[in-house]
């Protein structure tokens, strides 16, 4: 059932690219819309920035645009646009960002719940996001950005290698790595 949907999605997907080819905004709108959240994200991971994810998103999509002539038919849309909008925030970063900025922060935040709570209850659970945060940050580039990508934007390892430029064994690799870094410096169980 599961490959019959996807097969269905990525027929409209398919449809929607080759009437953008030949010029139709509205197909390439349609096409972006169920992308944009999980791109901008995936900008501000790298960014750690709203204003330079919301830039780096948006130049991604217009060089998407650019290259959908090189994009394989049959082959999903979502990894190939994640992984420009990657390059693209790189791009960015390292014309406009020092290194070493915390860029999983909001979405890390994000992620978390916000049911109401006690007062206390909000207080600690601030205090261990805080200090998850904060040994996401110490992570190398690498390891950060695929436990972002594995459990905050919530992708699959296949999407999480294509828009790292990796395998996904290597994705797998550098998740299991970085829990045990979490593991070991939380003192806790990291999932």
């Amino acid at each position: 059932m599961y490959n019959e949907v996807v097969a269905a999605l990525q027929h409209g997907e398919a449809e929607l690219v080759e009437r953008a080819r030949r010029g139709d905004g509205d197909a390439y709108v349609a096409l972006l819309r169920p992308h944009e959240s999980v791109a901008f994200r995936t900008a501000y991971v790298i960014l750690g920035s709203a204003e330079g994810a919301e830039d780096a998103t948006q130049e991604a999509f217009v060089k998407a645009y650019g290259a959908l002539n090189r994009f394989e038919t049959g082959r999903p849309f979502r990894p190939w646009l994640l992984r420009i909008v990657a390059n693209e925030a790189r791009n960015y970063r390292r014309s406009t960002w020092r290194r070493g900025a915390l860029a999983s922060r909001a979405a890390v935040e994000a992620a978390f719940d916000s049911t109401a709570r006690s007062a206390e209850a909000d207080v600690l659970a601030a205090e261990d996001r805080a200090h998850l945060l904060e040994a996401i940050a110490r992570l190398p580039d690498g390891d950060r950005l695929a436990i972002v990508g594995r459990y905050i934007l919530e992708l699959s390892d296949e999407e999480s290698a294509s828009v790292l430029g990796i395998k996904p064994v290597a994705v797998r690799v550098r998740v299991w790595r970085a829990l045990g870094k979490l593991r070991r410096e939380l003192g806790e169980e990291v999932a």
